[in-house]
Order: structure tokens, then sequence, then C-alpha cells
């Protein structure tokens, strides 16, 4: 805020817009030491519940204990938050960041433990000849290293908490996802072996869930003020406008990589299957990467197939892949649920390194409708770009994982579930093009996977374009179906043909969804846009241009601060 001036004699006009400005600035203030204050109160209760109890051998004064309470009433498991916090905090000038990576602390302790126990195949207990249980227990191995990374990664990280709240709330996000699709590959395993994963996961994901709620409320509480200070500085007020651009995080050298027409000609590796590039893998390329790199590597593959499942390991930041064309270069395999691999080690093309772009290439899955469960492409690394691609399987063909991802001007085809995930993503002037599924098989275009809340995830659709790949005459396509119990989709401003059912959306099992879900269609067109005969589901809302805006680029990821900058149009306010 800037400082006062000296003023000399002033009309009266002038000295009561002086007035009003002082009583402005000073309502902020108190808002904002208001804000400080709740969230100190609540570090008080905290620290004097603990330390009253140890003076007093265990035993806890009811105020106390309902000031702690009150505390974790942000939580879903309050039980847990209560012991957990309780018990550690032991200062008396402990900081609201001190209380956030408390929680964040014992979630790892407990992550921890958890993972112990999935090293080695003592857990089968007899059924270690399940191919697919035992390929779903290493998948749990390097899901649950996963996770501890991100947990890490919130507290390892050297800015103020009041500063990444985003990053924060993305990475607690992805970490509860990363043990909730440890658990999901077990569902056709015997129960009771499902049931002993979810026994071991349950301090870990509860307590990553506590640790979500607490930064969630924290920011709900800074935010407010930031509001109440843009609504009293009206010249900050964003306006509606059309803008061009892609993600802020994307740094300008790599907008002008992505906008330069000799892209190729810079490649730091050269792949060609024809033998005239330094490698005929994309497989063998990537170990050239360094790890870790805060510099942009550049890999051109050449035209051709290249048969191969590929890994953009998490020690692999920032690679740029680029091909000559979404269907001249193009990664292709088969890997697949019936033939006893999970849908999370399924994919053709899989990315865990942060900061993965890809432009004008093709991922495919040609393992058929007849195998189910067969990705073409998963992306679990946080700030990814897609740009320009070919995404074509049938059963849940584009796994976007988790984290933060962005899709522009991609052609995705895919029968059952094709899109899906519990990631933020967003869809932007994509074709999403339904096929023709086995028979007695419906369409569902999208799956999100939500499971908490306060999980700052869900699938935005908008301005694309959803037409059938074939004839689909005698094919029910939906626009989504909900796989957990928050699932969160929304359609914006994209065409809808009239292979969409009337009803529109279809449960995951029974008649009804959750009354918790979020979905929702907003300014779409098209003859199979008309909502008059959609499912009567609680969770199926009508929203307003301001609730619809919550989902563009800018707001849904709003911890990336997306700018239009390098020529992908999208409306930055709703």
């Amino acid at each position: 805020m800037s400082s006062f001036k000296a003023y000399g004699k002033v009309n009266e006009l002038e000295q009561s817009q002086l007035d009003a400005r002082r009583k402005t600035r000073r309502r902020v203030v108190i808002i904002s030491l208001s804000s400080i204050v709740l969230v100190c109160v609540v570090v008080a209760a905290v620290v004097g519940t603990t330390i009253h109890k140890n003076n007093s051998g265990g035993k806890q004064s009811s105020s106390l204990s309902t000031s702690v309470k009150a505390v974790c009433d942000v939580t879903l498991y309050q039980d847990s938050c209560y012991s957990s916090l309780g018990a550690l905090v032991n200062s008396t000038h402990a900081k609201p960041e001190d209380l956030f990576k408390l929680a964040i602390q014992v979630a790892i302790n407990e992550l921890l433990k958890a993972a112990n126990r999935f090293s080695g195949d003592g857990i089968l207990n007899g059924t270690s000849n399940d191919t697919l249980s035992k390929a779903a227990l290493e998948n749990c191995q390097e899901l649950l290293s996963l996770a501890l990374d991100h947990l890490n990664d919130s507290l390892s990280d050297d800015k103020s908490l009041f500063d990444v709240f985003d990053d924060l709330k993305t990475w607690l996000s992805s970490s509860g996802t990363y043990q909730q699709t440890c658990i999901d590959g077990f569902d056709d395993a015997k129960a009771e072996l499902k049931d002993k994963i979810v026994s071991y996961l349950k301090n870990s994901t509860e307590l990553t869930s506590n640790s979500l709620a607490i930064v969630s409320w924290i920011s709900k509480v800074v935010s407010s003020v930031k509001l109440r200070r843009l609504l009293t500085h009206p010249a900050t007020t964003a306006t509606a406008s059309y803008s061009e651009g892609v993600p802020e995080w994307l740094h300008p050298r790599d907008r002008k990589l992505l906008e330069s027409s000799d892209l190729r000609k810079k490649a730091d590796i050269v792949v060609a299957s024809d033998g005239s590039g330094k490698y005929k893998t994309i497989h063998a390329a990537l170990k050239d990467v360094p790890d870790k790199s805060k510099k942009r590597t550049v890999i051109y593959v050449k035209k051709g197939v290249y048969f191969e499942n590929v890994r953009v390991e998490k020690t692999k930041w920032n690679v740029l892949v680029v091909g000559d064309g979404s269907t001249a270069t193009i990664v292709s395999a088969g890997l697949n649920v019936i033939d006893g691999t999970p849908t999370f080690s399924s994919a053709t093309f899989a990315v865990f390194g942060k900061g993965f772009i890809a432009r004008d290439i093709g991922f495919r899955n040609t393992a058929g409708a007849a195998k189910h469960q067969a990705v073409a492409l998963m992306s679990t690394a946080d700030q990814s770009v897609f740009y320009r691609c070919h995404i074509d399987a049938f059963q849940d063909t584009l796994y976007a994982h988790s984290n933060r991802q962005f899709y522009r001007e991609c052609n995705i085809y895919g029968t059952v579930d094709f899109i899906f995930g519990n990631s933020a993503v967003v869809l932007q002037n994509c074709n999403i093009m339904p096929k023709r599924p086995m028979a007695g098989q419906q369409n569902t275009i999208t799956a999100q996977g939500k499971i908490d809340p306060n999980q700052n995830t869900g699938i935005s659709i908008q301005n694309c374009s959803i037409s059938p790949y074939g004839d689909l005459s005698s094919v029910q396509t939906y626009l989504g179906r909900p796989w957990k119990n928050y699932s969160t989709t929304v359609y914006m401003q994209t065409f809808m043909g009239s292979l969409i059912s009337p009803s529109g959306w279809l449960p995951w099992v029974g008649n009804t969804a959750p009354d918790t879900i979020f979905y929702s269609e907003f300014q779409n067109f098209g003859p199979g846009s008309s909502t008059r005969n959609r499912v009567k589901w609680k969770g199926l809302r009508t929203i307003n241009s301001k609730a619809a805006g919550e989902f563009t680029v800018h707001s849904l990821l709003q911890g990336n601060k997306w700018i239009s900058d390098a020529g992908v149009t999208y409306k930055s306010n709703l």
C-alpha cells in the first residue's frame, strides 16, 4: 500500500474523498488483523491444549478441548486431527505455518509407515500368483513414493505459506489421489485383500485430507481479505475480455519455442526410427535428459510409428517432445487390464516429470475395445501442456491423473470413460470423438475422480466439439458418469452433436448419483446440448456466468496465473 502524501488546503469534495480513503484503508487493516488473529487463535488453542495436557498428566480443560475441536471442525476426520495435532504442538510461539507444517508432518509419518508395509510380497498372503494384484502392489509402491514427494514438497517450499496456497492445495490434492489410486488398483482383487489395503492407508489418507482442509481454510480467510481489498480499489478490478495465451508458469522462452517455426531445428535431441537421429527410440532419448533440469530439453521425434511404452520419469523435468504432426509421429503400444496390466501402468505414454510439454505428436493404445481399460496417454505431471496432439484408444484413453494440466487443439478418441482422472484439467478447442464400443456398451466421455471436497480438481471442457467417429446411431453416448463421490465436470461453450443422449449423464451404479457431485453445462450449443430432458440429480447444477468462470483456465488453475501470451485463445472472464 502506498504511503500518504502531505496535503495543503483541500476543498470539501477532496476532503471527503480523503476521509473515505482513510476509512477504507482502516477497514482493510482491521479485516487483515482480524484474519491474522483468527488464525493465531487456532494456533493458541492447540498450543494451550497441549501445554495444559502436559501439565495435568493428560487431563484437558473442556474449554481448551472445545477450541481445538473448533479448529478440526474444518476437516473431514476430526478425531484424527485432534489427536495428531494436539499431541505435537509444544511451542507457545507457534505460527500458522507451524500448525500447517505439523499437520503435513504427521501425514508423512503415517504414509511412511504404510509404505513400509507395501515393500514386500508378504502383503499378498498366498495370492502372489495373481498377476494383476502383484502389478497393483508394484504400482502402490510407486504411487506412495509420489505421494510422499508431494507431501515433502509442501514442507520444503521456501516461500511463505501465504504465497503458495494454490501450489500446496494442488500437491496435497495429488497426494490424496495417489493413495486412492493405490486402493483402486485392487478393485478386482479379493475383498479381504482390498480391505487390507484400505486399512493400511486409513491413517495417512485421513491426515493428508486434514492437511488439505486446514490449508484450504486458511486460504479462504486470506482470500476474503484480498477480495475486500480488490473491491476497494476499482481500478484493479478485472474486466471481461478475450485474450491469447498459455499458462504463465510456461517460461517466456518456452512460449517462444512453442510458437517457433524452427523448433525442430533447435532440438537438443533428435529421435528417428530410420536411424537419421541420435536415437531410434524415445525411451533411449529420455535417458539423455539431465535429472531435475531447470533448463528446457527439446526432443524432436521425426515422423514414423514408434512401437514402445514411454515413461517420462519424475526426475525428468521440463521436457518438450515435438513431432512432425499429430498423425505423422505416433507412439503406439497395447498394454491393457485384460492381459494383466493395471490401468495406471497401461499407458502407451506416461508423464511424471513436471513441466512437460508435447506438441504435434500422437499417442495411441491399440489393445481394442475387448481389452477394456487401456490408456493411450497418462499424465500426473504438474504444469503439463499438450498442444495439437492425437490421443486415441477405446476405454480410458486419456488419464489426466493428478496435478495441473492443459490440453489445446487435441483430437481425443474413445468409448468408455475416455477422459478420466482427478487432476485440475482444462481442455480447450479440442475435438472429442466417441467411437463405436463393444456390443452392448454405452459411451461415457468423462469419469472424474474427486474424492475430497477440499481438492482443487475437476474436468473443464471449454470451446470444444463433440462429434461421432463412425456410425453411432445405435449407441447411447453420455457426457460422463460420477466415478467418485465429489466428481466435478463442467462443459462450457462446447458444440454437442446429436449423438449425446437427451438425459446427458449416466449413473456409476444404480439409478442416481451422489448429491455431492458437481456437474454442469453452460452456454453449450448444437443438437445434443438441450438440457430439457437431462437427469434430475441434485448434483447436476444450473450455474450462472460467475460460477462458470470458476472453471476457466484462469480460475480453475489460478495458482498458475494463466495469462494469454502464446496464441492460445480462451475467455479469461466469463
